[in-house]
């Protein structure tokens, strides 16, 4: 393996295209130190920051390392969208057809064959999984990508792969995130190496500009997009919003409005696959795409020149009292709302308009808790023991 950004190599499995990295990409850079480390260790932590190529990239080098032959490569995404858009990503510089080579299962919906040596699927996916499979032997690689974002499931599949390591010497783990808290992680893993990977974006001009306290949040996203309209008519916008119902409310309130050459696109996860999809079709209209936080990470919208963030999200809050988890609308981290910024500045310098003042953000907290710590803890724990129980193991 060569290693280089233009490097071009085949894996030792005949039929496959030869492997390339884009020059463009960070990552690209970096080929040759994340396949030596993966080979020298079991577990490596790639922090790779927005826009470096990471998600796309990394199971390519998998395969130009040789793996993915007899067995398959698994990487999973913690949203559907993510994980049938960057398949079919993946597919494409490939040059393989998806559903072959590299395919994808989601909840519902699976697109693999017999020849498929990378398989994308959403964390449950892989979690179901082991209660088959309890040392997923059906792979040889498994990439955990968007750690940072540490629901219930992705840090059960964290813990369940450290506990397994040991029996699988073959298997080699790569996690991956942006905004990834690197130190811990290695720890965790014993010391795993990390790996930095710089992002390249054009510069992202942030704007503070809370609204009016009298204006309902639609009320205040349309002045938004009116303000950034009347400065570049034609430049795409990605709005965030905290879920489905605030986007079919501000829907309105922008259809209200009448903007020229402009069509609004919502994404969330209830949509169809279909409907999700159009948000990668580039159209001769201005777009706008009310999104909630299934936009934050993994996908990359092509067109994206300005990102107006509301600053809030849901998040699941568990009541110790009544013994419930009620979805609530909060303030998003740091992080979270560096990653929205993130989401624009990729074909030409961007703007971020943040509907609340410095000072919010300076108070927030730098990371979104680990859903563990504000979830019931019931059906993660139902879940361990009917992974156990068919291998009669002990819980530790």
């Amino acid at each position: 393996m060569s290693g280089t950004p233009s490097s071009s190599s085949s894996p030792p499995n005949s039929g496959r295209a030869p492997i390339r990295f884009p020059a463009e990409l960070p990552i690209s850079a970096r080929v040759a130190d994340i396949a030596r480390a993966l080979e020298q260790h079991q577990v490596v932590i790639v922090a790779g920051a927005t826009g470096s190529g990471k998600t796309t990239q990394l199971p390519k080098i998998l395969l130009d390392m040789g793996r993915g032959t007899e067995r398959m490569i698994g990487v999973t995404q913690p949203r559907r969208i993510a994980a049938t858009s960057v398949a079919a990503r993946v597919a494409s510089e490939l040059e393989c057809e998806l559903g072959q080579e590299v395919g994808y299962q989601i909840r519902f919906e699976e697109r693999t064959s017999p020849r498929t040596y990378v398989k994308f699927m959403t964390d449950g996916i892989l979690l179901a999984e082991i209660q088959g499979d309890r040392s997923l032997q059906r792979y040889d690689t498994l990439i955990i990508d968007e750690a940072h974002e540490r629901s219930l499931t992705i840090d059960f599949l964290l813990g369940w792969l450290k506990r397994i390591l040991p029996e699988r010497p073959d298997l080699k783990v790569l996690v991956s995130s942006a905004t990834i808290e690197t130190e811990r992680f290695s720890e965790f893993f014993g010391g795993a190496p990390v790996i930095q990977v710089e992002g390249w974006t054009f510069p992202v001009e942030v704007l503070y500009e809370p609204p009016e306290a009298e204006l309902d949040l639609p009320e205040a996203v349309a002045n938004a997009v009116e303000n950034v309209t009347s400065l570049d008519p034609r430049g795409d916008i990605l709005v965030f919003l905290p879920g489905e119902r605030e986007i079919k409310d501000t829907e309105r309130e922008l259809a209200g409005r009448k903007l020229r050459h402009t069509v609004l696109q919502p994404l969330y996860s209830r949509l169809s696959a279909a409907e999700q999809r159009k948000v990668f079709t580039s159209i001769p209209e201005r777009r706008v795409i009310l999104a909630t936080n299934v936009a934050e990470t993994s996908l990359t919208i092509p067109g994206i020149v300005y990102v107006i963030d509301t600053g809030v999200a849901r998040l699941s809050r568990y009541e110790p009292r009544t013994g419930t988890t009620s979805l609530q609308i909060e303030a998003v981290s740091q992080a979270s709302a560096d990653q929205r910024k993130g989401r624009c500045g990729r074909v030409r310098d961007g703007i971020c308009v943040r509907l609340y003042d410095e000072q919010s953000f300076q108070a927030r907290p730098a990371f979104t808790d680990p859903e563990l710590k504000r979830t019931g803890l019931s059906g993660v724990i139902l879940r361990r023991i009917s992974t156990c129980m068919p291998t009669n193991c002990t819980m530790p």
